[in-house]
């Protein structure tokens, strides 16, 4: 497929028909927009918006986000813009009411069998790739987060331990230790019903990368997803991990930007 098809169907199965991507969490259509609604430790926020949304539409949408998000007494919420959305200006529209933009990511696909065919994908010597099945190696997980990326891990820690505790079959968590020691984490949702994975985390604390542990982990759950029946591996890929991606074969077929709302104290 080439990568606009691949890019339409993304639109299709994870956006305009998205599912929860995780326990306690509901998708709702309202309107021209379908979004995501959970507790205050999950992601909440507008996942996908018509493709026809004007001006007028646009800023009524808007509203009416913010006025449901404020009813419930959400703290913030976001709206994930992607670079093909109408209307074109729709991040302006988004800034002009207090909406702040977070770091643009490179949005990347690759069909999962060109994945697993490739060469050199073992762990660097002395790394192990451990699976995550319980609270003990969910705080490996996060400490290695908390190593590579220096931000808090409470909410991964969140995440991780429900979806391993309610849905443990949708969730794949890895964490690289390299003499006992968390030196990496990434992790895949998996999406039933869908022809797509996604790829989250895959941080690598400074000391460690450029050795290959990224592709590792990268080639590591391609072969699960491929296991599992699913096509495609897509990424909203960071400055950092974008180039890496796309010379192990993924496409880009976009960019997203996550506009965040913090409701006013």
């Amino acid at each position: 497929m080439r990568p606009d098809e691949i890019r339409d169907l993304f639109d299709r199965e994870l956006r305009e028909h998205a599912r929860p991507d995780g326990p306690g969490v509901r998708v709702e259509r309202a309107g021209p927009v379908v979004r995501q609604v959970g507790g205050s430790d999950d992601w909440n926020g507008v996942v996908w918006s018509e493709p026809g949304l004007g001006a007028a539409g646009a800023d009524a949408a808007i509203t009416a986000q913010i006025a449901y998000w404020e009813g419930l007494g959400h703290p913030e919420f976001e709206w994930k813009l992607y670079s093909h959305d109408a209307p074109a200006d729709l991040g302006e529209r988004l800034r002009a009411v207090g909406f702040a933009a977070e770091p643009t990511e490179t949005l990347l696909a690759a069909p999962v069998e060109a994945l697993t065919a490739l060469p050199g994908a073992e762990p660097p010597e002395g790394v192990e790739l451990r699976p995550v099945t319980d609270a003990a190696g969910v705080e490996l997980m996060a400490l290695a987060h908390e190593r590579a990326f220096g931000t808090d891990a409470g909410r991964l820690r969140h995440q991780v331990l429900t979806r391993l505790e309610r849905a443990p079959e949708h969730t794949v968590a890895l964490v690289a230790l390299a003499g006992g020691e968390p030196v990496s984490s990434a992790r895949m949702e998996l999406y039933p019903g869908t022809g797509f994975c996604g790829l989250w985390g895959g941080g690598t604390v400074a000391a460690w990368r450029g050795r290959g542990l990224y592709r590792a982990l990268v080639v590591h759950r391609a072969r699960i997803a491929a296991e599992r029946g699913y096509r495609f591996l897509q990424v909203d890929a960071s400055a950092m991990s974008a180039p890496i991606l796309v010379r192990l074969g993924f496409s880009v077929i976009g960019t997203t930007t996550p506009y965040v709302y913090r409701r006013s104290r």
